[in-house]
């Protein structure tokens, strides 16, 4: 089976290449990239069956792909075989690496993910960056970022790239931050405070998370919605593979739906939304909490103890996110709904007002809800991902940077 040249991406990370003998070839650099990837370790032989190829294309191929440091080969396939063995083909854990980052409402985080989808290094800074102007924010990231740099250079890695993770309104140029309310950001380029010398993309930390399931999920479907929450709420739609962005990028707000009009004043300048009501920090007001470094830990373990109050306020938020998910289940009538980030941590005593309601509330067949396995790492990994994916897709010109 020829593997698929393309998954979602970012906006700016996947580009179409010409239809010319040279972008034939990169074509086919991305084929045997993708199959390795995804099937490896495989002869030159098991490569060439699966993409449609000649084997002597596809051991030039192979050749230039372990002369940059993209390929290995592993030595004989399956020792013992009648006939002579083919030499294995795997994907290398040197040479190119995915840099992933998130700027959180209270923490700043970094990982290195190799092009085999190991995670190589990883970093987190804890303190409030809500109000905090842009530039120290990004200074501090810098220096996290520089840090798994050089660590992940003492493996034998480099960057082929960082995407940056935000909870905000991203544009369509990847690297300004439009509006991100809880950290009280307009109008922000990123890309003239970020290093320079590592291409960039910025993306929502919710389409990043949603890309992480795409990747990493187990029999996540190709339509689906992706929620994830902090202090905020956010949301991915994806559909058959790919994220529905909308026309200026801001599709998924769902945090800034509202779900009682009349309700308390958002800082995005609406009232009652959904983050009002099921973000963390509106689940700890309603249970008479202070907010912590974890939150999340915090409330599951009062409701594991059965502590009332702690439980009614999850109860009322899972209320409120299933009023807001009726009006986009019944819109775009999704295959499922993938609670990530921390909805996934205090899912047990979420879910059961929030399919009650997409039960009640919608006009098809109830839509299953399913909680991410990756919880409040979805983001992170996704952005890290997302760099490899252009790696695959393109060797070619990675192998020019090296």
């Amino acid at each position: 089976m020829t593997a698929p040249l393309h998954e979602a991406h970012p906006a700016g990370t996947g580009r179409a290449l010409p239809n010319t003998q040279q972008g034939m070839r990169r074509r086919n650099l991305a084929r045997v990239m993708h199959t390795v990837s995804a099937e490896g370790p495989l002869s030159r032989a098991a490569v060439a069956s699966r993409i449609g190829l000649t084997r002597a294309a596809v051991s030039t191929l192979v050749d230039e792909l372990i002369r940059s440091g993209l390929l290995d080969e592993l030595g004989p396939e399956r020792p013992g075989r009648v006939g002579r063995p083919g030499s294995a083909l795997a994907v290398s854990g040197r040479g190119p690496a995915g840099i992933g980052a998130e700027i959180g409402v209270d923490h700043l985080a970094v990982c290195a993910v190799d092009l085999r989808g190991e995670v190589r290094a990883r970093a987190v800074r804890y303190g409030t960056n809500r109000g905090r102007s842009p530039e120290p924010v990004i200074e501090e990231l810098t220096e996290l970022v520089r840090r798994m740099v050089a660590e992940t250079g003492r493996e034998g890695l480099w960057p082929a790239g960082l995407a940056v993770a935000v909870p905000g309104l991203v544009a369509r140029d990847a690297r300004t931050v439009v509006r991100a309310p809880n950290l009280d950001w307009h109008d922000t380029d990123l890309g003239a405070l970020l290093p320079a010398d590592l291409p960039l993309t910025v993306d929502n930390e919710a389409n990043f998370g949603a890309l992480a399931e795409l990747r990493l999920g187990d029999g996540t479907p190709r339509d689906f919605l992706h929620v994830s929450a902090e202090i905020g709420i956010g949301a991915a739609v994806v559909v058959d593979g790919q994220l529905l962005r909308g026309t200026r990028g801001f599709a998924g707000e769902l945090g800034h739906v509202p779900v009682r009009p009349d309700g308390p004043a958002c800082p995005c300048g609406g009232r009652g939304c959904l983050e009002q009501y099921a973000g963390e920090e509106a689940v700890l007001r309603a249970a008479g909490l202070e907010p912590g470094e974890d939150r999340v830990g915090l409330l599951a373990g009062r409701a594991a103890d059965g502590d009332t109050d702690v439980r009614r306020a999850l109860y009322d938020a899972g209320e409120a996110l299933g009023i807001a998910l009726t009006g986009a289940v019944n819109l775009l009538d999704p295959e499922g709904v993938v609670l990530g980030g921390a909805l996934a941590g205090l899912a047990p005593w979420l879910l059961p007002s929030l399919e009650a309601e997409l039960a009640r509330r919608t006009a098809g067949p109830a839509c299953p809800v399913a909680v991410s396995r990756l919880g409040p790492h979805g983001p992170l990994l996704g952005a890290a991902h997302s760099v490899v994916r252009t790696v695959l897709d393109d060797p070619a010109t990675v192998a020019e940077r090296a």
